[in-house]
């Protein structure tokens, strides 16, 4: 059994691994315990009673968090002409049509989010071999298919975050910053949650939310009560 160094021991200290903390008091934790010398990155993991590989339970969707992430996001549009422009005075940092599918398709890849006009999507779907993986292909469920792209762009940019449940029924993001005070993260918390549940799919049986965690990116995960992420908890 590997030996746990003391930093590791001094995190994990005063978390007992197998309480189910309100949310508030999950926060705390992990914010006292975000020590490194880098502005750490607080993550959600809920586990769902779910099986993604049959298409009536699969889970995905899109938040805007209220706070943001923290993070600056940069975006690619897909777009020709005055849609092309519509996304740079929004701000998108890199536009392009067949010129960018070539940089792509070369493996450049300078960007964290993507978003196309309707009319580029038989363009950019022979990018699905390398979008896709990384969960990077637009979709219109997801609004990154969009005539309109300004607002697609803003959006990106304030704090709009995908998720999609992994195949052991598991779906994760990225809420915040450690640096965040608390109020905010646990605001970005429960707009996920709350997005993640109204995503709740017709296929599901059972209990929908089996276990929620937060971590931060060196830190140790903390269970929450699910009934604490409600609005009126």
């Amino acid at each position: 059994m590997a030996k746990i160094g003391k930093r590791t021991q001094q995190i994990r200290d005063g978390i007992d691994r197998n309480k189910l903390y309100a949310l508030n008091e999950a926060v705390g934790l992990i914010k006292d315990r975000a020590k490194a010398k880098f502005d750490e990155t607080v993550e959600v993991a809920m586990n769902l009673g779910v099986d993604p590989r049959h298409a009536d339970q699969m889970v995905r969707g899109v938040v805007n968090l209220p706070n943001g992430t923290g993070r600056d996001v940069r975006v690619a549009v897909f777009a020709r002409g005055d849609k092309a422009e519509e996304a740079k005075a929004a701000g998108a940092d890199v536009v392009g049509a067949e010129d960018l599918v070539d940089i792509v398709q070369g493996g450049t890849i300078d960007f964290d989010r993507c978003i196309a006009t309707p009319d580029m999507m038989p363009l950019v779907g022979r990018l699905g071999k390398v979008l896709g993986p990384r969960g990077m292909m637009p979709n219109p469920k997801v609004g990154t298919v969009t005539p309109d792209v300004a607002a697609a762009v803003k959006a990106s940019k304030g704090g709009a975050v995908e998720f999609r449940v992994e195949k052991a029924g598991i779906v994760h993001a990225g809420v915040g910053k450690a640096s965040f005070d608390a109020k905010a993260l646990e605001e970005n918390i429960r707009a996920f949650a709350d997005a993640v549940n109204k995503a709740k799919p017709a296929g599901a049986k059972g209990t929908y939310v089996k276990r929620v965690a937060v971590s931060s990116t060196m830190g140790p995960g903390v269970k929450i009560d699910p009934a604490t992420l409600s609005a009126e908890a």
